[in-house]
């Protein structure tokens, strides 16, 4: 028997040819109307998207054939006969050819602008499945670097998603790059400095540890290159701050081909966190003459996070009374305060050290700032991991809430990797919200080495979050601790997995994949108070759409990771194109600068610029399955041998299960 979608699908097509067949006649004879006849009361539409298949992820409209757009905004969503009517003489038509179509993906948490200040200066390794590829890149990159530049890998990518299961040696580091300084950040938890990046930072035998920092050290006290945070990220925040930096116009640059490649993955909005060293408003003068240019393609909100310890206070006295809370356009707006609040609240997510006890003057610095805010008026994010830091914290909104209602303030947690039902139900009783992000997807291995696998079933515990009716949406935390790839998210919500293959989270735990994509669209809207204006499409909202290069809803489990996007609409402006709708894009930024930009090379995610090089065994699953090194695939598994050694079944023991289930992924 067809499927609804099948039919609904079938349906469309006759639709389409009939629509068209008649469109000049409707042109002339039912004037600008929209889906329900009554006229478009300021002319016919700018641009009309037609022939396709819309999940709307309104429940009232829920799937669509065509939308018509004019002044950013959706103003008929309905079929292709109704639709195309709308059009007028100078309305661009654009041809969906079948194909699905979602809503633009919008990140709850990220960092864009400092990401974006220093893209074009990184080499990814994002979605590199082989460290051989991986250290390859390096190679090229290390060739391709103009002294005294540094090559820096900085976060976005984790040991377990390479085959080897493996971060490289200092050693192999050196033998590749042995006069090029190298940084390799891996997550939040170490950096890797190679011997020629050790004599730029000027790291001795005499130079002493930081607070919660260590630099690991050979028997003569000399520093190896290692740098471990323990579990305070400072020293790698500071060490990489060390390093050169991109000038004004080449920083311009970057950000757009940042925003490109976001794009390019669907993202049509974010919600930046603010981060360590983004000061504001200089860092920011970037993203300001970008949106003066209209020249974003990623609208962006941002929370302001303070940079001075033990001076929080004062930084939000003085944001309060100089910016206006969503001061800014539907582009580039202020959202707020966070997602740091104050420094000794901050319970950085290291899961392979122990869980860090905040200190004793928590509460009292965090109410002054939380006082400073809920006067304002002004939302706040605060970074909390664990359940012990957010208890306490709620201790402080409750304190300030018997004073002062938090009522009508968008304010949330973010993360919450361990929160516990009782803190979701006080959330829920303050009107606050969790924004939840991947970052298990790149830890859930060293997360489960340390508490277990029960232990990591509901971490987040995103499914009861929901249950309980609290307001929860999701994200990346990107650019270090996590890639900025959205469907890595979608991916982990809907399989349980880590990037590594590791089943993380039991059945009952799992979204169904509408969810997973209201948690990346409509629910995110709450957190940057824009309920009602994005989300969905739907009239009256933006017009953010995008174009999965395979059907979403259909595609294998294990290929949703590797989906990108087509076709990415922000504001009815196509901002990206692809495949059949290449000829469409008019937005390609200039060649990335400086010529040596690792971003010329490998392009980002995957290293999808160079599809027969470096990432020729990572952009496709077929091919990535393939190339896992073993003579021959496991007659239960396949290729997934990752997934087999991380379930519950002994499939790294030969006596208990080969010959038992057929099983031979011991033997790889």
């Amino acid at each position: 028997m067809a499927s609804r979608r099948q039919v609904l699908g079938a349906a469309s097509s006759l639709a389409s040819a009939f629509a068209l067949n008649s469109m000049w006649a409707g042109r002339a004879n039912a004037g600008s109307q929209n889906q329900t006849g009554t006229p478009l009361a300021d002319g016919p539409p700018e641009v009309i998207f037609y022939n396709g298949r819309f999940t709307t992820l309104d429940r009232a409209n829920p799937e669509a054939g065509a939308v018509a757009v004019k002044a950013g905004k959706f103003v008929a969503v309905g079929s292709d006969r109704e639709v195309l009517r709308l059009a007028g003489s100078n309305t661009r038509l654009v041809d969906l050819k079948k194909k699905g179509v979602l809503p633009g993906l919008y990140d709850n948490h990220t960092h864009v602008v400092r990401g974006g200040l220093n893209y074009n200066m990184e080499l990814r390794w994002d979605g590199v499945r082989s460290l051989a590829d991986a250290m390859e890149m390096l190679r090229r990159q290390v060739a391709n670097t103009p002294a005294p530049q540094w090559v820096r890998v900085v976060g976005g990518f984790t040991e377990h998603q390479f085959i080897e299961k493996r971060l490289p040696t200092i050693e192999e580091i050196n033998a590749v790059a042995p006069d090029t300084p190298v940084f390799l950040l891996h997550l939040y938890d170490r950096a890797l400095l190679n011997a020629a990046a050790l004599r730029v930072v000027g790291y001795t035998r005499d130079t002493p540890d930081p607070e919660g920092g260590q630099i690991i050290r050979d028997s003569n006290g000399n520093p190896t290159g290692l740098l471990l945070a323990k579990p305070n990220a400072t020293i790698l925040y500071s060490t990489l701050a060390k390093g050169p930096k991109l000038p004004f116009d080449y920083q311009l640059n970057s950000t757009r081909h940042f925003m490109r490649e976001l794009n390019r993955l669907g993202v049509t909005g974010v919600i930046d966190a603010g981060g360590g060293y983004q000061n504001y408003p200089d860092d920011y003068a970037v993203i300001q003459k970008l949106a003066d240019d209209n020249q974003l393609t990623v609208r962006l909100a941002y929370n302001l996070f303070t940079q001075k310890p033990k001076h929080e206070k004062e930084d939000f006295l003085n944001w309060t009374s100089s910016v206006k809370y969503k001061q800014g356009d539907d582009y580039f707006r202020h959202n707020g305060a966070g997602e740091m609040l104050v420094f000794s609240a901050a319970d950085f997510e290291d899961f392979r050290v122990e869980r860090p006890d905040m200190p004793p003057e928590m509460e009292g610095e965090l109410e002054e700032v939380v006082r400073v805010l809920v006067q304002n008026k002004w939302p706040w994010r605060l970074h909390a991991t664990y359940d012990e830091t957010i208890s306490r914290a709620l201790d402080v909104f409750e304190k300030v809430h018997r004073d002062t209602p938090l009522t009508g303030i968008n304010w949330f947690f973010d993360h919450a990797e361990t929160i516990s039902d009782k803190s979701i139900d006080r959330i829920a009783a303050l009107g606050g919200g969790i924004a939840v992000q991947h970052r298990m997807a790149y830890q859930g291995e060293y997360f489960v080495e340390r508490y277990g696998a029960k232990a990591a079933q509901a971490t987040p515990p995103v499914k009861r979050i929901l249950q309980k009716g609290v307001k929860t949406s999701a994200g990346t935390d990107a650019t270090r601790v996590a890639s900025y790839n959205p469907w890595i998210s979608l991916s982990w919500m809907t399989t349980g997995k880590t990037v590594g293959g590791m089943p993380l989270y039991p059945h009952e735990n799992l979204l169904d994949r509408e969810t997973a994509l209201r948690m990346w669209t409509e629910n995110v809207a709450w957190f940057s108070n824009d309920e009602g204006k994005r989300g969905r499409i739907q009239v009256g909202q933006f017009a953010d759409l995008m174009v999965p290069s395979q059907d979403y809803f259909t595609v294998a489990d294990e290929e949703i990771s590797f989906l990108t996007s087509d076709l990415t609409v922000v504001g009815g402006r196509v901002v990206y194109g692809a495949g059949d709708f290449a000829k469409l894009d008019e937005n390609a930024p200039p060649p990335a600068m400086p010529d040596w930009s690792p971003t010329r090379l490998f392009g980002g995610y995957a290293a999808w610029g160079d599809p027969e090089g470096a990432g020729r065994n990572s952009l496709d699953y077929k091919r990535f399955a393939a190339a896992c090194g073993c003579a021959s695939a496991c007659g239960l598994h396949g290729h997934s041998h990752a997934n087999a050694w991380a379930s519950s079944v002994p499939a790294s023991d030969q006596k208990s299960f080969f010959g038992a289930l057929g099983c031979s992924c011991w033997a790889v």
